[in-house]
């Protein structure tokens, strides 16, 4: 989308996010990363309002991010402990804090939002190399579903309320895997349009990306409670590993 940065989904979303975009499984992926991390350096990619890393860091984990929204750091630093985290303005394709991490994570579909395969692969690149040897990535997307019917235009509601609803309608490019969401947002105070451009890509393109950074693949989950990836899965949580 024309004018749409890597800070644009902070500023059109930072005010009402906490409250709009819970996936509901917080709990679950902070105790999978807390497991898996071990006692190492953690680095949160798309670090946002803190959702998982403060939770993390009440935990005694040493984290830090890399956030390309001022404004959702805003609201991270607005929270008890949200001072602390240390913050790296800037995007996540490009740029890390200062490593080496022995851990590293990037979750709630937010590889997608680097909208070309080039930005999504230089982020694998970027994350490989402030990893330690033998560190590891995590990754949480979605599994593109292309038999769904939004994936042909039709309006799926969001978010309803007493006084507000949030529907939301895409356009979808096959050949480009994009998926260009508009979400329109409807209150006392009149309609708000909230757009949001994303390139999807399937866990073996994913893999590749991975495996092209010097990174492989260790270990693949259909949910964060480690149930098993099926071809009927949803979504995947994958573990991928630097070579000692």
């Amino acid at each position: 989308m024309k004018g749409f940065g890597p800070e644009t989904f902070g500023t059109l979303n930072a005010d009402e996010y906490d409250a709009l975009h819970d996936p509901g499984t917080t709990d679950d992926s902070v105790a999978l990363i807390d497991e898996l991390a071990g006692d190492g350096a953690i680095l949160e990619l798309a670090i946002g309002t803190g959702r998982v890393a403060l939770p993390l860091a009440r935990r005694g984990r040493s984290i830090k991010g890399v956030e390309a929204s001022p404004d959702m750091v805003a609201k991270l630093r607005d929270k008890p402990g949200g001072q602390d985290i240390p913050v790296l303005i800037g995007d996540m394709a490009e740029a890390a804090p200062d490593g080496p991490f022995d851990f590293a994570f990037l979750i709630f579909n937010t590889l997608f939002n680097l909208t070309t395969q080039d930005a999504q692969l230089r982020c694998f690149q970027t994350v490989a190399n402030v990893l330690t040897p033998g560190g590891a990535f995590l990754i949480e997307t979605f599994v593109p579903d292309l038999t769904e019917p939004r994936y042909s235009g039709a309006v799926v509601t969001k978010h309803v309320s007493s006084g507000s609803a949030t529907l939301e309608v895409l356009d979808h490019d096959r050949a480009a895997q994009t998926l260009n969401f508009q979400r329109v947002r409807i209150t006392e105070d009149g309609v708000r349009l909230i757009p949001l451009p994303m390139r999807y890509a399937w866990p073996a393109e994913i893999d590749l990306m991975a495996k092209l950074s010097g990174l492989d693949l260790e270990q693949r989950w259909g949910d964060w409670r480690r149930g098993a990836f099926t071809t009927g899965s949803k979504m995947h949580v994958s573990v991928y590993r630097k070579p000692q």
